[in-house]
């Protein structure tokens, strides 16, 4: 396999990498140093987790990721503690609306999904379908089964916008959440729509960011299994062993694996998943910790096609279905064999906190992620003037495959912090971030095997060849950035003010090379971002907050890898963001307001290229600004209620450029109009019921029409979505302490309808441009489709 990384760059990403594995057990030598001189003068000065449990610290709630109980600094999003140790007594108090709605009290805008909402999901579950019913995003999914990801559109950006993490550590794009981890190990899930913590490690977060919390490991031995069984032959085994606090290290750990197999909904398809995750924790008495969460996850799975609008309709009005064909087709070579995502990932985080005195701590986040895998697709049909690496012409006619070959996908990175508690009233934050991330890809062409499915393109056997030359091209595209951070926070008035203010500034270095040709191109990048953010309580109930920054959004260097080569790499992506916020909580109902206002410059829109590839175009700036609204109540004789609305206004502020059929340079008239993917109108109900060992939740989404084209020539209408749980809690049984029946439905009305696009179109028809001539061809929108209805049931206890 060719290779065309530096001997530098691999050398930096190897020692990242045993950063990642080695600073679990350095940390364990030095916090338990000085954990004896400081531990006594620190628990003076933490918080109590008794005072905890009455009610929640004002001043710890400016993270996603529930705090170390004795942790008195001010902590981020990538920051992660001991949460069995407050859960007992204020998880639930903190969750309302069944775990649909959390109270939170950081300065800017917050929405998290609960383990209580999670628990009643299906295991399948990504974190998508998990964060369908908050109010700033509409979640478009391929599948039922859980093994694909899919779209997400906040406030006129998408997921491409958007920081997605684990534990505070860049993820997978939203297409292949699935590959992260296992719902049964996720304790929750938010979004920040409108903000970014300034240590979190990300190139993306116009969008805000949408964080996955991993489950820490349990203090006794014990563990977690369940078996799911349903829709399109969906079948799913879960295990999860805990190993307990090993002998008296303070060490616990737990190993878990689950086995997905299902049916395609649409058209002919066997998808496979296999998944482990694996997670380590120790903490020491004086607050310090050190946690390290690894995921492997291999997949094989059909590659959707998405219909355009006449497919879609031809669907929805006589049930020809636009999937894969269920055999060998040598006419259009259309097989689903043929047509397959291989898929190897693996991700690691290894967070480290150092409580190096009363007044002093340094946290250091490794992150590593790893990816390798081909898709196949119908590469035509042989001409004849090829060749086998033998020598033997291929015959004229001789079905083809065409690959997309990702020889290796990396993206390795740390972020290391200094806290300093200056007094009592001000604490100080200096950073620094690395990240390198880098992807080489080649687009080999294949012979077709004689059954009709796609040969591993590194099988030489059926490798297409032009003489003695491979066909071979390809690019290596990626980037490093180095970063530094500033940030003061400031807590008055017995902590009822709480200003934080800081500075960011990236500078990033991006390449792009391609295969065989060697063209190149490249740019270096700068980035400031600054952020503040007021709060202020009134009193337990009342909060106001003010929260204002800049984000920018770099090209990713997969988007790079795939859009053709120019000479000229995309602008980067800049917003600056404002949100003034309320929110209102006592012992029966939260309330939570959010008012922001959005100006983008150089925005980037995602384009698709076919094979689940997608690439980027700049189109022009943006304005979107509107309100998020969410209620939801403790139980009310067992009913907890949830509802939550947004207002979208986003509008485009260019014209952007187009040719008119003769070619000529001009524009479309797309100033003033409605942004692509800027619904002015979302909203959800949820209502979940409790009584005793019976559960159930029910949900409804309802998105409003939208442009999917820059020309706003192409819409699709509003439509809603729904789902409904059901389960019953059976009292303990011999090793079995919590056996569970669960009965899961999607989609209970069958409806037809379009949730999303892959890719934002041009124009989907000839449309009058600036200069007053009619456009040329342009391209319409592809579409996700909301798969039908679905009913998985699962049998579940821990042990």
């Amino acid at each position: 396999m060719c290779s065309y990384r530096s001997e530098k760059q691999s050398y930096r990403k190897a020692l990242l990498l045993v950063t990642c594995l080695a600073g679990f057990g350095s940390v364990s030598v030095a916090a338990p140093a000085q954990a004896a001189t400081s531990t006594v003068k620190h628990k003076a000065h933490a918080h109590g987790v008794a005072a905890q449990s009455q009610r929640v610290p004002r001043n710890a709630a400016v993270t996603a990721v529930p705090e170390h109980p004795k942790a008195r600094h001010p902590s981020s999003i990538n920051s992660t503690g001991d949460e069995h140790v407050t859960v007992s007594t204020s998880r639930l108090a903190r969750s309302r609306g069944g775990g649909m709605m959390r109270v939170e009290t950081a300065p800017y805008a917050i929405q998290t999904i609960t383990k209580t909402f999670i628990e009643a999901r299906s295991p399948t579950s990504t974190a998508l379908d998990l964060i369908k019913n908050l109010p700033s995003v509409n979640v478009s999914t391929p599948d039922t089964s859980g093994m694909q990801g899919g779209r997400i559109q906040s406030r006129s950006l998408t997921d491409a916008d958007m920081a997605l993490m684990v534990d505070g550590a860049p993820a997978a794009s939203a297409s292949y959440m699935a590959e992260d981890i296992d719902s049964e190990n996720l304790d929750s899930v938010s979004m920040m729509p409108g903000s970014s913590p300034i240590d979190l490690p990300a190139t993306s977060a116009a969008a805000g960011v949408m964080n996955e919390t991993s489950h820490d490991p349990a203090h006794q031995f014990g563990g977690l299994i369940d078996f799911s069984y349903g829709t399109n032959n969906l079948s799913r085994e879960f295990l999860r062993v805990e190993s307990g606090d090993i002998a008296k290290t303070g060490v616990r750990s737990y190993l878990s694996f689950s086995n997905t197999h299902a049916r395609s909904w649409m058209g002919a398809g066997i998808n496979q998943r296999r998944h482990l995750d694996f997670g380590i924790r120790k903490d020491w008495e004086n607050g310090s910790y050190a946690k390290l969460f690894m995921s492997w996850n291999y997949e094989d799975f059909v590659i959707d096609r998405y219909p355009t609008a006449a497919q879609f309709h031809q669907y929805k009005d006589t049930g020809v279905g636009y999937g894969r064909k269920a055999e060998f087709d040598p006419s259009g070579n259309d097989y689903w064999k043929n047509n397959i995502d291989h898929w190897n990932q693996l991700f690691l985080s290894a967070p480290i906190h150092v409580v190096l005195t009363d007044k002093l701590q340094f946290d250091l986040r490794p992150y590593y992620n790893w990816g390798q895998g081909w898709d196949g697709s119908s590469g035509g049909f042989a001409k004849g003037n090829t060749n086998y690496k033998s020598g033997q012409t291929i015959a004229a006619g001789t079905p083809l495959t065409s690959y997309f070959l990702e020889n290796g996908a990396l993206d390795v990175g740390a972020t290391a912090k200094l806290g300093y508690d200056i007094d009592r009233h001000n604490h100080l934050d200096f950073g620094y971030w690395y990240e390198n991330q880098d992807y080489t890809q080649h687009f080999p062409s294949s012979v077709t095997k004689a059954d009709g499915s796609n040969p591993s393109p590194n099988d030489s056997t059926y490798q297409v060849y032009s003489g003695s030359n491979r066909s071979y091209p390809g690019n290596t595209t990626g980037y490093e950035i180095h970063s530094l951070f500033l940030q003061e926070t400031a807590k008055y008035f017995h902590d009822r003010l709480l200003v934080n203010a800081g500075f960011k500034y990236v500078m990033s270095n991006v390449w792009y090379r391609t295969y065989p040709a060697n063209k190149q191109m490249g740019q270096n990048l700068t980035a400031p971002l600054p952020h503040l953010s007021i709060s202020y309580h009134f009193n337990d109930h009342h909060q106001v907050y003010v929260n204002a920054e800049g984000d920018f959004r770099q090209p990713s260097a997969s988007a790079l890898g795939n859009t053709a080569y120019t000479g000229t790499l995309p602008k980067n992506q800049y917003s600056i963001k404002e949100e003034l916020g309320y929110r209102y909580n006592d012992k029966y109902v939260i309330v939570d307001l959010d008012l922001f206002n959005y100006n983008i410059t150089n925005r980037l829109l995602t384009t698709y290229l076919g094979n689940n590839q997608t690439g980027v175009v700049n189109a022009g700036n943006q304005t979107a600004r509107g309100f998020d609204v969410m209620v939801s109540t403790q139980p009310i004789y067992g009913f907890s209620p949830y509802v939550s609305f947004e207002y979208l206004n986003a509008r485009m502020d260019t014209n952007i450029a187009a040719s008119d059929a003769a070619g000529t340079l001009t524009a479309f008239r797309s100033k003033g109009t409605q942004a692509p993917l800027s619904p002015h109108v979302m909203a959800n109900f949820g209502l979940s019921y409790v009584n005793q060992g019976f559960f159930a939740n029910a949900t409804l989404h309802y998105t409003g029409p939208q442009s999917v084209s820059i020309a706003g020539d192409q819409r699709i209408p509003g439509y809603v979505t729904n789902t409904l749980s059901l389960g019953y809690h059976f009292k303990p049984v011999w090793y079995a302490k919590s056996p569970t029946i669960r009965l899961n439905f999607t989609n209970l009305t069958g409806s037809i309808v379009r949730t999303g696009v892959v890719g934002v179109g041009t124009n989907a028809s000839a449309v009058r441009l600036m200069n007053g001539n009619l456009s040329g061809t342009g391209s319409s929108a592809q579409f996700y489709v909301e798969p039908r209805f679905s009913m998985t049931g699962t049998i579940s206890t821990a042990f």
